[in-house]
Order: C-alpha cells, then sequence, then structure tokens
C-alpha cells in the first residue's frame, strides 16, 4: 500500500493565483510549510476549503514553494516524464518552423517545470532549474537521448536561478567528453556556436523570426543594431540589401564573434564594442546623419519585480534616443526580454518616448516569442518575449 500524499494547504485570507490557474504558490500563501523530508517530492495542493488544486512539485529551499504539474493526482515517475517530453516534441513538429533548430521543451508551458531544452542539429542543450527535475536528471537525459536521437547532450546547469533552489551550478555533456565549438548553419547563415561555455544555451532561437521580419524593411536602408550579440539582425539586414550595418553590444567577445559571422558569412556589417545608452549619449555623435532603421534588442532589464520601475526608466530612455536618432519616417523594431514587464508597460514606455521624443508613432508590426516558446494562458511569466516594430515620423 502506498504511503499518503503530503499535502499544502492555502491560507484563509491567501490571493493565491493558483486559485486561477496559475502554476505556482509561494511560502507566503500556505498555512503551514512541509518537512524538508518533502523537498524534490510530488505533493498536493488544496485551497482554504481542502479542495483538490493539484498535484506538484515542492521545495521548501524556494520562495515558489509549489509548482504545478498536473489537476490530476499524477506521480513524478519515468511514465510522467516519457508522456511530458514526447507531447512537447509533438507539438513542435506541429508549429515549428524548423525541425533542427528550435525549443524542445519550455518550462510549465511543458509541464515540466524548470526544465528547458534547445535543439541545435543533433545537439540538444538542457537546462535544468528546480530540485524535484534535477533528482531525475538522468531519467530525463536517457528519455531526451531515446526519443530526439541527438548525438549529445550538453546539460547547462550553470543559471543562477539554480541557487534559489538550493542547487549546484555545473556544466557537463552526457557522454562526459568536450563538445568543440563548430559553425551551425541557421536561417541561412552559419554562425560559430560554443554550446557548452556561450551564454544561455549558446544562441537566441526565440528571435529567429524577427531576423526575417525586420529584414523585410532594410533595403537600401542604414541600419543600427544595437545590444547586437552574435550579430543576427545585422548580418540579416546586410544580405537583405541594407545600405550600411552597425552592430553595438559592451561585450567584446560577442563583437568579435559578430565579426567572425559577418566575415564567414561574406556580408559587409561593421561591429563595435559600446555601452549603447553612452553610445546614443555622446555629445561626439551631434551632426552626424540620422539612421533609417534601428533594432533595439536589450538583455533583459527587470531580472525580478522590484526591479521593474527602473527597468521601465532604462526602456524609455533607450527608446527615446533611439526614436530622436531615426529619420522621419523611419523605422524602430524595439524588444523587451523581461518577463516582468507586460505588454500594458512596453506600450506606455513606448508612448512616453514619442511624447518626449516629439514624434509621432504608428505600429508596423506586433512582435512576441515564437510557437516553440509556447505561452500558458494562465502564467504570464511564460511569455517573456515582445515587441513591436514601428514607424516614427
Amino acid at each position: 500500500m502506498s504511503s499518503p500524499v503530503a499535502s499544502l494547504k492555502l491560507k484563509a485570507n491567501a490571493k493565491s493565483r493558483v486559485l486561477t490557474g496559475h502554476p505556482w504558490v509561494f511560502a507566503n500563501e500556505v498555512e503551514t510549510l512541509l518537512s524538508p523530508d518533502n523537498d524534490g517530492a510530488v505533493v498536493e495542493c488544496r485551497d482554504r476549503a481542502g479542495r483538490f488544486l493539484g498535484s506538484g512539485i515542492y521545495n521548501s529551499k524556494s520562495q515558489i514553494i509549489w509548482r504545478r504539474l498536473s489537476t490530476q493526482r499524477v506521480t513524478l515517475d519515468e511514465a510522467y516524464l516519457r508522456n511530458a517530453i514526447t507531447k512537447a516534441i509533438a507539438r513542435r513538429d506541429a508549429s515549428s518552423a524548423s525541425p533542427t533548430h528550435r525549443r524542445l521543451i519550455w518550462s510549465e508551458s511543458d509541464d515540466l517545470p524548470g526544465v528547458v531544452v534547445d535543439q541545435f542539429s543533433d545537439t540538444l542543450v538542457l537546462q535544468i532549474q528546480t530540485l524535484a527535475m534535477d533528482q531525475r536528471s538522468q531519467l530525463i537525459t536517457d528519455l531526451l537521448a531515446e526519443l530526439v536521437s541527438p548525438a549529445e547532450i550538453i546539460v547547462r546547469n550553470d543559471a543562477h536561478i539554480r541557487k534559489l533552489e538550493g542547487l549546484p551550478l555545473g556544466v557537463h555533456t552526457r557522454s562526459g567528453k568536450s563538445w568543440e565549438p563548430r559553425w551551425e548553419k541557421i536561417d541561412g547563415f552559419d554562425y560559430w556556436l560554443d554550446l557548452q561555455s556561450g551564454q544561455k544555451t549558446g544562441f537566441y532561437l526565440d528571435q529567429r523570426e524577427q531576423h526575417a521580419v525586420l529584414a523585410k524593411h532594410v533595403a537600401g536602408k542604414r541600419v543600427l543594431d544595437a545590444f547586437c550579440n552574435q550579430g543576427p539582425f545585422a548580418l540579416h539586414a546586410a544580405r537583405a540589401g541594407a545600405k550600411e550595418v552597425l552592430g553595438l553590444d559592451s561585450a567584446g567577445d560577442a563583437i568579435d564573434q559578430a565579426r567572425k559571422n559577418a566575415e564567414r558569412n561574406g556580408v559587409n556589417a561593421s561591429f563595435n564594442v559600446a555601452n549603447v545608452f553612452d553610445w546614443f549619449n555622446d555629445p561626439a555623435r551631434h551632426g552626424e546623419p540620422l539612421w533609417d532603421v534601428i533594432v533595439l534588442d536589450p538583455p533583459p532589464f527587470a531580472k525580478s519585480k522590484s526591479a521593474l520601475e527602473g527597468a521601465l526608466r532604462g526602456y524609455k530612455e533607450i527608446n527615446l534616443r533611439a526614436m530622436q536618432s531615426l529619420v522621419p519616417g523611419g523605422i524602430l523594431a524595439t524588444y523587451t526580454c523581461s518577463h516582468h514587464m507586460q505588454d500594458a508597460e512596453l506600450r506606455t514606455v513606448l508612448a512616453e518616448a514619442a511624447t518626449d521624443a516629439k514624434r509621432k508613432v504608428r505600429v508596423v508590426e506586433f512582435c512576441h516569442q515564437p510557437a516553440d516558446h509556447p505561452v500558458l494562458v494562465t502564467m504570464p511569466e511564460s511569455e517573456y518575449l515582445r515587441g513591436y516594430i514601428v514607424r516614427v515620423e
């Protein structure tokens, strides 16, 4: 006979979002915390009246103490993991534009809280950010190897968020061998990828669709790609017929890589190391020709809710400077990847920047993350990438 499953109970006055479908419960929302013996286990959650809300993974060391797996009673075993991974792959097969470069698993959106998998041809890059999934990491990698048959799985457990779950940091491969950096063709361009040591999972797959969208607006134009990283926006713009392309990034290694990518692909684009805020504000730039197209794709300014107010000021400032640097009728492609910043905040930022710049700004296209990064409608945090392509009169 199986032992009874432990159960959390919401406080009587808790206004927990789990009651309206959100998959998280925070420590201050429950009557009593469970014993640390339950850390990593599947426990039930109940409302103030004792009604069952679902099964989820528990970790007393995290502020998010419970993450829902299902509204049914489930066990986090091989059968559950196999089913969830199989369904995640099937969703991508049905909706992803690329069968070889895509996000294969996106955490709660695929009923695998804390598990993120990106696919680069025959290599998978796996991130595990929750205790329960970390305890089952061998099983997860074995199932990925069986179901996808990759040549290698790189386990990138070096994200700071793991510390919030009380987990150690580290990087290793399933084979135990080092994954050597190499050229990888993505959307018609060769990129030098270091999947084992590069930023995040090695390449930002979430912006792939936007590279092509922007390319429609650049023929014969002067294009500035701010926060360019490895330069994909710049490369696409150059190949699409831009007259001049300049990429800026504060990371010297990213600029070195962008230059290497441009040379490899035979496109004409320049790249400079610069703090984008300082670059726009430099008095020495006054009098220089205005740009026809500017891309703003900064890193997340709001990494926490408490940082949102300062981040909004930063987003407004950078969008204001970009609008002031555009020719009349110029195009601004502006993005945010801060999940704490919702569309209403971004729209407000753009409106305030437009007012201060004394420019009339019209939306050309609404931008968001691609289908292989599915958004759970009851979980705003699963939607983190949004943006606008606007015409600045």
